[in-house]
């Protein structure tokens, strides 16, 4: 007989809207809007899709951690292949390798097998890398943070429906993952979570002073011995700059960040560093604004570790 994977760790969060799904590294927070029914059968979707899941991706690891590269796509399964898909046009011009693109590309598997008829509003938030499903006449206001570590509400990026946008990714050197710059965090809007995730990498990347000599770097592997970085110096510290050096940083990153926009990868980027800003000109309904917005306290305090909050 078959083995039946294991089922994911299941439960509705203190407001009794949001489902919690925690299976190993991977933990998602998820909303889903309309009819009861509708909102029941969703939950139950995410649930059994994440079953599995993760030992599918493992049985990849080997090739999900290696450089990816122009090319013909060598992996098997759907969300190795769609992390294969997000990090592919940046492969000629920077190292990346698929685990870029790990915690968007779940959100979006788990999304894609919850939407069905009758759900109005949806989102599967891995970490702060969020997936979007928006019906006709439907949108979402996300707070943007500037720093994963210590999160204040600094800006909001309004979505709706009719716009492009179906995901949002946030990267840097205080977040969760490794990062080779220095920005705080980079907030990527694009028309998948997936790309989304890639490129709030390479743009955090960017964001850099390579000569500094006050900054800490160290080798990947000296940190997470199996980090698919190998070798590459990611950042442990970065000190008190001085406001020139925050604007060349951060103007090296913008120019990543534009560039993705000119070529349709992303819709919009913000880039923080030490309480400095800047983000690509706004493209529609997903201009990145300054306006701070208000978000209950419940949900603020449930996502204020995952670099977007939302309302």
């Amino acid at each position: 007989m078959p083995v039946q994977p294991r089922l994911p760790q299941a439960g509705l969060l203190a407001d009794g809207r949001r489902l919690h799904l925690n299976d190993g590294p991977i933990d998602l927070v998820i909303e889903a809007d309309g009819p009861a029914d509708v909102v029941a059968f969703a939950y139950r979707a995410a649930t059994e899709r994440l079953a599995g899941l993760l030992d599918t991706l493992c049985g990849e690891l080997s090739l999900l951690r290696r450089p990816a590269h122009p090319g013909p796509c060598p992996l098997q399964g759907p969300v190795a292949r769609r992390m294969w898909a997000a990090v592919s046009p940046h492969a000629r011009a920077v190292f990346i390798t698929p685990m870029a693109a790990v915690a968007g590309a779940v959100a979006e598997e788990v999304l894609a097998a919850m939407v069905r008829p009758g759900l109005t509003r949806a989102f599967v938030n891995n970490g702060g890398d969020i997936a979007l499903y928006l019906s006709p006449g439907t949108e979402l206001v996300a707070g943007i943070v500037d720093r994963p570590d210590r999160p204040r509400v600094v800006g909001s990026a309004r979505i709706t429906a009719d716009g492009p946008v179906r995901g949002i990714a946030t990267s840097g050197w205080r977040g969760r993952s490794f990062s080779l710059g220095i920005a705080d965090a980079v907030t990527v809007l694009a028309p998948a979570v997936a790309a989304a995730d890639a490129a709030a990498t390479v743009i955090a990347n960017a964001v850099n002073l390579p000569a500094h000599p006050g900054i800490v770097r160290v080798p990947a592997r000296e940190v997470l011995p199996d980090s698919d970085l190998g070798l590459l110096k990611v950042t442990r510290h970065v000190p008190e700059l001085t406001p020139a050096e925050r604007d060349e940083a951060l103007a090296e990153g913008l120019a990543v960040a534009g560039a993705l926009v000119a070529r349709g990868l992303i819709t919009a980027a913000a880039l923080h560093l030490q309480g400095a800003s800047v983000s690509t000109c706004p493209v529609g309904d997903a201009a990145v604004s300054s306006r701070p917005i208000t978000l209950s306290p419940v949900t603020f305090a449930a996502e204020q570790e995952r670099g977007v909050a939302h309302a």
